[in-house]
């Protein structure tokens, strides 16, 4: 399975998971507390800037990360130039872009074993309460790991599609990928049921 690990190596991923991940909560709630459009576009301008500290690689990896954005983006902007306030609409994009690349940033630095260390650290006050937590890392675990995988399916398939028809895919590959979905999920299932299950 694929990480969402950049395979270009910087500082911050010797950073400790945990003070990344408090960075990012305080980011984001800065985030949601400023309404001006210039500070949000002066966030955005500030965030690729670090996206493109470490290189190109890093910088190409991160924007491809990012991309499934856009037609969120699209939405925003479109509704409520209809409505007739787009600087509204641009604050609230930018905002959007904003945290979720600062998110990405840190999945991207930051390995699945450190971000699980931050989870299983939470979880330990449930664990005094005789609470087992075992099910729960795993399955952030799962979802951290099947998320790349998924969306390379997805894809996949879309190119596969594209390939063989001129017409946009849209609803009909939604069947072929919950097959592929369902498909890993029994792999992994029988994988850890060979390992002893939970």
């Amino acid at each position: 399975m694929i990480s969402l690990t950049s395979p270009v190596r910087t500082r911050a991923h010797g950073w400790p998971a945990g003070a990344k991940l408090a960075a990012l909560c305080v980011a984001t709630v800065a985030l949601f507390a400023w309404s001006s459009l210039w500070v949000q576009g002066a966030v955005a301008l500030l965030v690729l800037c670090i996206y493109a500290a470490p290189g190109p690689v890093f910088l190409r990896y991160g924007l491809r990360r990012l991309w499934p954005l856009w037609p969120f983006v699209v939405i925003l902007l479109g509704y409520h130039l209809w409505i007739g306030s787009p600087e509204t609409g641009a604050v609230i994009a930018l905002r959007m872009v904003s945290a979720v690349a600062l998110a990405n940033l840190v999945t991207m630095t930051t390995g699945l074993t450190q971000m699980m260390g931050v989870v299983s650290w939470m979880l330990a006050p449930t664990r005094r309460l005789g609470i087992g937590t075992r099910a729960i890392e795993l399955a952030v675990a799962l979802v951290v790991r099947f998320t790349p995988v998924l969306a390379d399916k997805g894809r996949g398939l879309t190119q596969a599609w594209q390939a063989r028809a001129a017409r946009r895919p849209g609803w009909r590959i939604v069947v072929p990928f919950l097959v592929l979905a369902l498909d890993d999920a029994d792999h992994v299932a029988d994988a850890l049921r060979a390992r002893g299950g939970l």
